[in-house]
């Protein structure tokens, strides 16, 4: 996926998304391998509600490809587990 559709597309409806998702696609998307480059595509195709709660560890995908998405952002971007 294009950089700018990627930007676009990280750019959520609520800032705490953005906050995380931007540096995250500065700083980690480009050392990713290409599998986890295509969940964080599919990742962005989903409700900012439910990245919300995943990234807070309020709720796990049931998905794995999701799952292990998430757990690269949390670990990436100072969000801990509770």
């Amino acid at each position: 996926m294009e950089r700018n559709r990627l930007f676009w597309g990280s750019r959520r409806g609520m800032l705490e998304l953005d906050l995380i998702l931007l540096p995250f696609l500065d700083n980690v998307y480009p050392t990713l391998e290409q599998a986890d480059k295509e969940s964080y595509w599919k990742l962005l195709e989903m409700e900012d509600q439910d990245m919300y709660a995943w990234f807070l560890s309020r709720q796990n995908p049931e998905d794995p490809e999701l799952q292990r998405i998430v757990e690269i952002v949390r670990a990436n971007t100072g969000i801990k587990a509770s």
